[in-house]
């Protein structure tokens, strides 16, 4: 537990950086709210927020939000962020493994790209359903593996630090087959839906540099190499921009993303 604990610490400075990739994952959370489902007057809790994209969307529809995340620093824009837009929304500072809030609490459970990056899938997913109502619905995004996201995210996981021993890779959460295993028979109803995030640069390398100052996963390679390895940097920042490249046109990237949506039963 003391190497999941140092492995979650991790994870709550490096995301510290993450509110200048909230422009391009505000679409996507609109994109979200309406695959869900949610409307005026439900319970809405929205795990590991970040900035709150997601969260104010579904205030701004009327809902009652919470939103939950790791990093004070996130909380922070998020609490921002509902001021400008002239929302409520009530703010937690907290783990997505130990969600804390009484069981049955909610009538919608959203995550857009993040609670895939729990370690531990079978305990995050147990703590969603949790604390949402029988009858209420799950939704989240996620990256397929075998697309841009969920390849760069492997291609991180080959030069970073390995993670504690139990720990699962993000873009598992990509794949159907795995997202219907983990959820099995604790929901019925389940569908799944695709869209796209665009992301705009000058170039691969443009693209890599806004990532590597925003992104808690590649900041971690980036900052070790640089002490460790220089050499092994220089190659983890070639087959990045060579990634890049395959999804580059007209100075945007694309990033497919999946949609997953649930009734707990």
């Amino acid at each position: 537990m003391d190497a999941l604990a140092g492995f979650k610490a991790a994870q709550r400075e490096a995301w510290a950086h993450f509110a200048p990739l909230e422009a391009i994952t505000t679409r996507p959370a609109a994109r979200l709210v309406r695959f869900s489902g949610l409307g005026a007057s439900h319970q809405v809790l929205d795990v590991a927020c970040g900035t709150g994209v997601v969260a104010v969307t579904a205030a701004r529809l009327g809902a009652r939000v919470t939103g939950l995340d790791l990093t004070p620093t996130l909380l922070e824009r998020a609490r921002e962020n509902a001021r400008i837009a002239g929302v409520a929304v009530e703010w937690h500072e907290g783990d997505a493994e130990a969600l804390p809030f009484d069981s049955g609490a909610f009538d919608f459970v959203l995550s857009q790209f993040g609670h895939m990056f729990a370690p531990r899938p079978a305990v995050v997913i147990a703590e969603m359903l949790r604390v949402l109502r029988p009858g209420g619905t799950l939704a989240f995004s996620t990256w397929p593996p075998e697309l841009y996201a969920g390849r760069m995210f492997a291609l991180n996981a080959r030069y970073a630090p390995p993670p504690p021993a139990g720990a699962s890779p993000p873009v598992q959460w990509g794949d159907p087959n795995v997202v219907r295993e983990r959820l099995g028979s604790a929901v019925k109803e389940l569908v799944f839906d695709r869209d796209t995030m665009l992301a705009f640069a000058l170039s691969p390398a443009h693209h890599r540099e806004n990532f590597e100052r925003s992104s808690g996963v590649a900041q971690q390679v980036v900052q070790t190499l640089q002490k460790t390895d220089p050499a092994r940097l220089a190659s983890y920042r070639r087959e990045y921009e060579a990634l890049v490249a395959e999804f580059f046109d007209g100075n945007t990237v694309r990033q497919d993303f999946l949609m997953t949506r649930a009734t707990k039963v």
